[in-house]
């Protein structure tokens, strides 16, 4: 894939991740988190656009929400939860049928455990725990709506003209 055509497919991811983050969100006051809509376009972009795409799309989307959305403590370590999620589950997208949704339970699952495990090192057990209903939530949303969209983006994106070099 041309650089050019690489970079235009993961700034956008970027944006739409980073937009899905944003709109929605449940604050969490325990852990001083949110909720948010963003792992469905993970799932769906990284899915759809394989591995270093969705792993960019992922994991700078989800920190620039972050950043804009008032919780600029939590940047670095979206950048790194989100980012394996979004690698994980592009190259799951790469073999597609059982294997496809195998890799995106795994890639949220990686999410629910990454930010489980920090904060309980940062806030206790206690927060971890009263927000993991919520990041549960996120990767179901993640895998019941982003599944079936990266498989709708595919079918879009097979139908576009591939431009040559000259």
């Amino acid at each position: 894939m041309p650089e050019s055509r690489w970079a235009a497919l993961a700034g956008l991811g970027a944006a739409l991740v980073a937009a899905a983050t944003y709109v929605v969100q449940v604050p969490v006051p325990a852990t001083r988190g949110y909720i948010n809509l963003g792992d469905t376009l993970v799932i769906a972009w990284a899915l759809a656009m394989g591995p270093s795409i969705g792993g960019f799309a992922g994991g700078v989307g989800s920190a620039l929400a972050d950043l804009i959305g008032g919780y600029p403590h939590w940047a670095p370590l979206t950048l790194v939860i989100k980012g394996v999620e979004g690698t994980m589950a592009g190259v799951a997208g790469k073999r597609g049928g059982w294997i496809e949704l195998l890799g995106a339970a795994a890639a949220v699952g990686e999410m629910v455990l990454g930010y489980f495990l920090v904060e309980t090192i940062l806030y206790g057990l206690g927060a971890a725990l009263a927000e993991l209903p919520g990041n549960l939530l996120q990767a179901a949303s993640g895998l019941v709506v982003g599944i079936p969209l990266a498989r709708a983006l595919r079918r879009v994106l097979s139908t576009i003209p591939q431009a040559t070099s000259a």
